[in-house]
């Protein structure tokens, strides 16, 4: 049995008490082993390392900062198929995806971060007021707790870390319950290009995540998760007036316009929607089409969909706990709804859930208003384009979307009016390390990647110097 353990201080260490997490393979099912699980001491222990280390490593110049971040990123490389080993056991990925696209990604950003901490930027210094000088400092926050989530383990823990380390601070990570394993493993990397204690990870359950929030060494806490996890983040950070940033649920739509190419934009949309079996707060699932081609797209993307083979073309769902979720989700559905295809759990053993469409649905419909977190598709029609808005728009979420149209002007219009950190036009889910995400509304607030990113874990002095 696999034991996972936490990493303080720079090594790896038990938690002070005996209890422990277990740790599920959803491809199967079956228990593969347990984390430690972190209590009030352990959180002490680890935010004080930070604390130790932030001493140092805020010291550190914008190019040694830049040169750790590349060395991680090097070993990351490296060491891909090791990470890939420990993210597919606790997620059910397809191999391929991890090693293709994630890991490179996580890649990516760390040097693209090395490059921001060398580019640091500010109102330019000068005589504002006569006979003296202002100058502006961008200084690291201090010791910064993160949560991270479990639907992409690594890559949400990298997102997190490395604008972080780039700007001087010093971390304390939780992973998510489920997927402990690669934030081990990054934490053990890093930390031959980093001072000890700079990048800590604590195993552990809500309430460990809870006290890191709480203790008075952190100063800013960053979560991605679900919307009630935010607010109980948000709040408790409240009380002692901590930063907070907040990547949050989504529940994107996609507007679907009479003048494409239906068979692609169906295709698509597919894979938008059913990559990593859904469990994307970006995931493509709310449909919204044109009522003069809605039969015909929701055949074509009928089609799409069945086509895809779960086990193959995506994983499990990640807990058995998030399978009841979505299974519950399609067995209340209205009398009104239709089940295109799917709709069921499928194979023997795991959490694996079929390709579903589901058509016919209303804007108050509960599978509609709720992030599903599945390979769940939902399909509504709009009549002309304010109405397709409005329905977009008549969500508490604010994180993605799309509109799909060979229309340059109603694209850019439509761009404009839509209330989402992100518009895609006729795709769904890029992104890259250059340009943020992070959405409004129930989504939450600030930015993942880009420099938007890289500022939130700055703090803004002002120096002014009289002369004679």
């Amino acid at each position: 049995m696999t034991q996972v353990l936490n990493f303080v201080d720079g090594a790896e260490v038990p938690a002070s008490g005996s209890r422990t997490l277990d740790l599920v393979d959803p491809a199967t099912g079956e228990v593969f082993g347990t984390s430690v699980l972190s209590g009030q001491s352990d959180v002490d222990a680890a935010l004080e390392a930070a604390e130790r280390a932030f001493k140092v490593w805020r010291k550190s110049t914008p190019a040694q900062r830049q040169l750790a971040l590349l060395k991680i990123a090097d070993a990351v490389e490296a060491r891909a198929e090791e990470f890939a080993d420990l993210e597919i056991r606790e997620t059910g990925k397809i191999r391929s995806v991890v090693l293709d696209e994630e890991i490179p990604e996580c890649v990516s950003a760390l040097r693209f971060f090395a490059g921001a901490a060398r580019q640091l930027e500010g109102t330019a210094s000068g005589e504002y007021l006569p006979g003296h000088t202002s100058a502006i400092r961008r200084e690291p926050v201090g010791v910064c707790a993160q949560i991270a989530p479990w639907n992409y383990p690594l890559m949400m823990g990298v997102w997190k870390i490395a604008p972080a380390l780039a700007a001087g601070n010093t971390v304390v990570l939780k992973p998510a319950e489920t997927t402990p394993s690669t934030a081990v493993l990054l934490a053990k990397v890093a930390a031959e290009f980093l001072p000890q204690g700079a990048f800590n990870v604590l195993c552990g359950d809500r309430d460990t995540g809870r006290a890191l929030v709480k203790h008075p060494i952190t100063e800013l806490v960053s979560i991605t998760g679900s919307t009630r996890a935010g607010i109980d983040v948000a709040t408790v950070a409240a009380a002692d007036l901590k930063r907070t940033h907040l990547e949050l649920g989504g529940n994107a739509p996609l507007l679907v316009f009479g003048d494409v190419n239906l068979a692609e934009a169906a295709e698509g949309i597919v894979g938008a929607a059913f990559y990593n079996a859904g469990q994307d707060c970006t995931a493509g699932s709310r449909v919204l089409v044109d009522a003069a081609i809605h039969d015909e797209f929701v055949a074509e993307l009928t089609k799409a969909a069945a086509a895809r083979k779960p086990g193959t073309d995506f994983g499990p769902l990640n807990s058995e706990a998030q399978f009841g979720r979505v299974r519950g989700l399609a067995e209340r559905l209205p009398s009104h709804a239709r089940v295109e295809t799917g709709g069921v759990p499928t194979g023997d053993r795991g959490f694996f859930f079929s390709p579903t469409v589901i058509s016919g649905l209303k804007q108050d419909d509960e599978i509609v208003r709720e992030e599903i977190f599945g390979p769940v598709i939902t399909v509504q029609s709009f009549a002309d384009e304010d109405e397709a808005v409005r329905l977009a728009n008549g969500v508490p979420y604010g994180l993605a979307s799309s509109i799909w149209t060979n229309d340059l002007s109603r694209a850019t219009r439509v761009s404009g009016e839509l209330d989402f950190g992100c518009v895609w036009v006729n795709t769904h889910g890029p992104l890259v390390s250059e340009m943020p995400h992070g959405g409004f509304g129930h989504s939450g607030h600030g930015k993942d990647l880009s420099s938007y990113s890289f500022a939130e874990y700055t703090r803004v002095k002002h120096v002014m110097t009289r002369f004679a």
